[in-house]
């Protein structure tokens, strides 16, 4: 008996479960119905139109009423980018050593200005009576600021106004402990001086008393023995107090700026300069037939590759087409030295580095 009433509430189950399903049937197929009319009517985005309607409060439903956005392609680079890269893609393979430090191109010139206003606000120059003016444009086409602390030379031309604010090119340098800060104007120059050690450097500029511009330094009076180790340690503090540059900036130096060039050492290893601070290039000194050698020196007997001789300088479009107009009328190359030449390198495990 209670088998058979089970079996009759078991079949108006059924019953009631197939009347559900029906009806469940039904709603479903008006709601397809619906949907299919609504997406029929929407306008052709395109696969990439669906996608930007997607909502991420309800994943997988198709918000009403949003505008449907393509998205744009992505802007072009702005002229300031493309120049920034410009100057980027000028250095290439060229730094070895440390990676460069530069500032965008954009900013160069209003960084410049602020620097010789804040230089010649303080008090220790104000002293001196620096101002950025302080020579004559039209006989001294260039300004030269010694970061000592920041191993940076920066180069500067005169703005509208006749002052020394314009960032022309900055060179990675090494100063010293001793390095002198103040302002001075270069009295003499040598193509090679007898330097401290005793060692020698090329395209020596004096810049005050015993301190000079001038190549990092040689063993011997010869273009192949250099002192491949000091090379190594451009950028930071190395020498005895003199400034040290790459045979390409010193000889830069040595052939643009006349005697009288006003040249300005300060202190502010927070900040390069306005063009920022260039890479360098290593020496390997394992490598005995390139270790004598500095990369950029113009010596057509210089075994580093011709990519070098630029050097690792940062440029502004007037330097380059100077140092471009230079190489091809002729007045680089008629200062370069051509010495003979040893035919090795000091070992410095043996001799040890002086200068």
């Amino acid at each position: 008996m209670g088998h058979h009433h089970r079996s009759k509430r078991g079949k108006k189950k059924r019953q009631r479960g197939i009347l559900i399903a029906g009806l469940l049937c039904m709603v479903l197929a008006v709601v397809a119905v619906g949907v299919a009319l609504d997406i029929h009517s929407r306008p052709n985005t395109g696969d990439s139109g669906l996608a930007s309607v997607i909502s991420e409060s309800h994943p997988g439903k198709v918000p009403e009423n949003i505008p449907v956005k393509i998205p744009e392609s992505a802007p072009g680079p702005t002229e300031e980018e493309l120049r920034f890269q410009a100057v980027l893609d000028t250095l290439g393979d060229r730094c070895t050593g440390s990676a460069p430090q530069i500032k965008d191109p954009a900013v160069w010139n209003e960084g410049g200005k602020a620097l010789m206003d804040r230089l010649e606000a303080d008090p220790v120059y104000q002293a001196y009576g620096l101002t950025a003016s302080a020579q004559q444009p039209e006989k001294y086409p260039y300004l030269i600021a010694v970061n000592r602390a920041a191993s940076t030379v920066t180069v500067y031309t005169p703005d509208e106004e006749g002052r020394y604010t314009v960032p022309y090119m900055a060179m990675v340098c090494s100063g010293g402990e001793n390095t002198p800060m103040g302002f001075y104007n270069t009295p003499i120059r040598y193509n090679w001086r007898l330097l401290a050690g005793p060692c020698y450097g090329q395209y020596a500029t004096r810049i005050w008393s015993s301190y000079l511009f001038h190549s990092v330094p040689y063993y011997t009076q010869y273009q192949d023995d250099l002192e491949y180790d000091q090379f190594n340690q451009l950028g930071t503090l190395a020498s005895l107090g003199c400034i040290r540059l790459m045979v390409v900036d010193v000889k830069w130096i040595y052939d643009n700026c006349p005697i009288g060039t006003l040249v300005i050492l300060y202190d502010d290893a927070e900040d390069p300069g306005p063009m920022g601070k260039p890479g360098t290039i290593y020496t390997d000194p394992e490598d005995e037939a390139l270790r004598g050698w500095d990369p950029t020196d113009p010596d057509e007997r210089n075994p580093w590759d011709d990519k070098y001789l630029p050097g690792t300088a940062i440029r502004s479009d007037a330097a380059w087409e100077e140092y471009n107009a230079a190489m091809e009328d002729g007045r680089w190359s008629g200062s370069v030295n051509h010495g003979a030449l040893r035919g090795f390198s000091t070992d410095s495990k043996k001799e040890g580095t002086r200068g």
